[in-house]
């Protein structure tokens, strides 16, 4: 077992892992965040990202002992402080960026990261940067508009689909 300390969330947290185990899993199992989802542990849907030290990351791809020491934030981290949905989940929300929602962490997680180092990203940039994510149910085009608006453009002469 190895110990591992990060702070999660603004949280700090230290427990006693297997050295095998999966960011998903400790954030999962161990401290009952199961806002990350686990789609495919290959890196290949994105619905697992993270943040480590403030870039985005593929939770499946990462032990928990390498991130000992680092500060964590997940999809928990993203509501406002009166727990009301952030600006992100509130623009998902409003033109329907989600449907069945597995996806909607990871995507909102990678908004977060796009949004932190391009504020008013295009279309283009927006759906090459969601290249490592997947969605089965929107098509993206709802996705791509909500995160135009969470960065405060205008998307009212976007058509929703």
């Amino acid at each position: 077992m190895t110990e591992v300390t990060m702070v999660v969330n603004g949280k700090s947290v230290t427990k006693s892992v297997k050295g095998n185990t999966l960011m998903t899993e400790f954030l999962r199992d161990e401290l009952r965040l199961t806002g990350t989802h686990v789609g495919c542990d290959t890196s290949q849907c994105g619905a697992c990202v993270i943040h480590v030290n403030g870039e985005a990351v593929k939770g499946c791809t990462m032990f928990a002992a390498e991130a000992s020491g680092a500060e964590v934030k997940t999809i928990e981290s993203m509501e406002n402080p009166d727990g009301s949905l952030g600006v992100i989940q509130q623009a998902f929300q409003d033109h329907h960026g989600l449907q069945c929602g597995f996806c909607t962490p990871g995507m909102v997680m990678s908004a977060s990261a796009l949004l932190k180092d391009n504020p008013k990203p295009s279309e283009a940039e927006i759906r090459d940067y969601l290249e490592g994510n997947i969605c089965r149910c929107t098509g993206y085009h709802n996705i791509v508009k909500a995160i135009m608006a969470a960065s405060g453009q205008d998307v009212s002469n976007i058509a929703a689909e």
